[in-house]
């Protein structure tokens, strides 16, 4: 089934992503997460370009249950300030997304500095200090001039380079946030997310340069801290919050989130779905029946043999579901002969059923790919002239016998 405008249709990406994430968990969670899948994928989607999966943020947290699971459509990170006396909790947030060192570093190249007497030191270390204080100096007059009584707006800064105790304190005491040593490839969500754009060095800032978020809080989790950017007005990026009681579980959301997302996105390359619940596969059958007529010779036998092996995802539906494979088979195959429509099989009575009608929907490229294997893997069988055995062989004793002698 073509659907060019597949980006505009969300009733049916949502259908998608149900079909795949009900092949992994249970139906009550998987239709919770249908909805987070979706939005998730359609928030990074642009008309005309490909959508990047890695804009997807996929961070999980041992606590509560999963049903607790939800999109944020911003960033979470996997860690939170680094001085007591910042704040936790700020709303109508400039981001300064920068990737400047506001520490000490030690030159590239093999230099020295000698002193002759105390106050020599002592003027050398100020001029170390000087040069970060400097850059300290200049944010913080960014931050007073955007931050203003009237717009009541917070400032947060995260650098992907280090941050040293001092600028802490001097940040800290202008009531700006301040996360050090983000990861590389968060930097990249932020502006997408937040918008703006990366700072490199702290001369000629501009307020065009800042994103904005409306909240950025921080949370504890045992040892751990997260912080959380929400409430951007563009997304580009965001984040999905995977929770659950134990490893396990996670790990098993975790999976099945990243099918759903790779689902959904398959459909809007394509362009095009296909009927799930078995119904391809019985539409194929009877049309290679009908091909088989107008052949003759070997080739038909290899045709009808196809047909019969596509059954077996219908059979596998049934048994699985626990129906009685034969009963529903039919049951299903008169159907489609006497309608002519693509039928599959209802799970849950057993009966046949109208897959576009119940949002049963499956990728077309899954298909096209499945058919391409079952035939090459077959014809590299077939040409295939001896298998050797090699290696002990099973049921058979390697030990020499009792009496023989060594």
């Amino acid at each position: 089934v073509d659907k060019p405008d597949v980006l505009q249709d969300r009733e049916l990406l949502t259908s998608v992503a149900r079909t795949s994430l009900r092949t992994k968990l249970d139906q009550q969670l998987a239709d919770q997460l249908t909805e987070i899948v979706t939005d998730a994928v359609l928030t990074i989607a642009t008309p005309g370009r490909p959508v990047d999966l890695h804009m997807i943020e996929i961070m999980h947290m041992v606590h509560q249950s999963a049903a607790d699971t939800r999109l944020i459509k911003g960033l979470v990170l996997d860690h939170g300030s680094r001085h007591p006396d910042m704040p936790s909790e700020l709303e109508n947030c400039f981001i300064m997304t920068c990737n400047v060192s506001l520490e000490y570093e030690k030159s590239e190249v093999n230099s020295g500095f000698f002193y002759n007497s105390a106050d020599q030191r002592e003027k050398m270390v100020e001029a170390e200090r000087k040069f970060t204080d400097d850059k300290v100096k200049q944010i913080i007059e960014l931050k007073r001039h955007v931050c203003t009584d009237e717009n009541k707006a917070s400032f947060v800064i995260i650098n992907q380079k280090g941050i040293d105790p001092l600028s802490l304190d001097m940040l800290a005491k202008e009531g700006i946030l301040a996360l050090r040593r983000a990861k590389r490839r968060n930097m990249e969500r932020l502006t997408l997310a937040c918008g703006g754009m990366a700072i490199n060095s702290t001369d000629d800032m501009d307020v065009n340069m800042l994103g904005w978020a409306g909240k950025v809080y921080e949370q504890t989790l045992g040892e751990d801290n997260y912080t959380f950017v929400e409430d951007v007005r563009h997304p580009q990026s965001c984040s999905i919050l995977i929770k659950g009681p134990n490893e396990h579980t996670i790990a098993q959301i975790k999976d099945a989130v990243r099918d759903g997302i790779r689902a959904v996105n398959n459909t809007i390359e394509d362009g095009s779905v296909v009927p799930g619940g078995g119904a391809f596969e019985l539409a194929a059958h009877r049309a290679l029946y009908a091909f088989k007529d107008t052949i003759s010779g070997r080739a038909k036998l290899g045709v009808q043999a196809f047909a019969d092996a596509l059954l077996i995802i219908p059979k596998v539906l049934a048994e699985n579901s626990g129906l009685d494979v034969q009963d529903a088979l039919l049951a299903c195959l008169e159907e489609g002969a006497a309608s002519g429509e693509a039928v599959g099989l209802d799970l849950f009575s057993g009966q046949p059923m109208l897959p576009l009608q119940e949002g049963i929907i499956d990728n077309y490229r899954v298909k096209r790919q499945f058919i391409h294997l079952a035939t090459a893997l077959a014809s590299q069988l077939l040409l295939v002239d001896e298998v050797m055995r090699a290696g002990r062989q099973m049921g058979k004793s390697q030990q020499p016998d009792a009496g023989q002698d060594e």
